[in-house]
């Protein structure tokens, strides 16, 4: 590669908003907010309990326009459950750029690492994030840990996955099997509207704990799941704030 109160709630335990057009604004409980833009990552730590809300903001709602967006949620292990929230704001130009030898495929490592490279996202739940795009008939072979598992989800365009190169188009996850690498392949034709194959790959170290969860809460047994809910409903997690000084260079800015 080239380098180029105890509260209960678990209502995103790590959540990575990566839209790829448009402007959504987000506040938290916990202080953290700010607007995220094209290509930009909000990610999220709810730990002990976090109340958050996001939208497009006003402008965009009355001009109208596309948006796009990929919402990605992460288990934390029981011993992390109860940590505190945190909220990271990754801007587009901080993630780890790499390219395929041939130029065909721009890597983005939004979190963990891939081939000896880290991407910005600090994650308690070891896992790799990235976002991958391929020109027309470009092919990417990408070293992979192999106690880690491994989906690619595609964001848009058609393309195939592992040396059989099953086919996967827009709105597809391919769950890949045992093994050290992970292979992409977009298509020779693409749609008139979609130039490239878009698609983000995943995996990480399963947890393998027990798990219950109902609507935003992931907990490991029934009665934190019982207990989440009641610190919700009993406002133990805090209000998201009324105001909260967002533009595009960031939190607070």
């Amino acid at each position: 590669m080239v380098p180029g109160g105890k509260k209960f709630n678990a209502q995103l335990k790590w959540g990575a908003r990566r839209p790829r057009r448009g402007i959504f604004d987000h506040q938290d409980s916990n202080g953290g907010g700010g607007t995220i833009t094209n290509g930009d990552t909000q990610w999220m730590t709810a730990g002990s309990g976090l109340l958050h809300i996001e939208a497009p903001p006003e402008q965009l709602v009355m001009s109208g326009g596309l948006f796009h967006g990929l919402q990605l949620w992460v288990n934390l292990p029981a011993k992390d459950k109860m940590m505190a929230p945190r909220y990271q704001d990754i801007r587009s130009g901080s993630v780890q750029l790499l390219t395929s030898p041939d130029g065909g495929a721009l890597l983005r490592v939004i979190a963990g690492e891939l081939d000896g490279h880290d991407g910005p996202g600090i994650t308690h739940t070891p896992i790799t994030m990235v976002h991958a795009t391929l020109a027309p008939g470009a092919e990417v072979t990408l070293p992979w840990r192999e106690d880690f598992n491994g989906l690619a989800y595609v964001m848009a365009g058609r393309g195939s996955v592992g040396a059989e190169r099953r086919p996967v188009h827009l709105g597809q996850t391919a769950v890949f099997g045992a093994g050290g690498s992970l292979t992409v392949r977009a298509d020779e034709k693409q749609d008139a509207h979609t130039p490239d194959l878009e698609v983000v790959l995943l995996g990480g170290r399963p947890i393998r704990e027990p798990m219950a969860h109902y609507g935003p809460f992931v907990m490991n047994t029934k009665d934190e799941l019982m207990q989440a809910f009641e610190d919700f409903q009993k406002g133990r997690l805090g209000t998201v704030p009324a105001v909260h000084g967002m533009s595009g260079e960031g939190p607070g800015a």
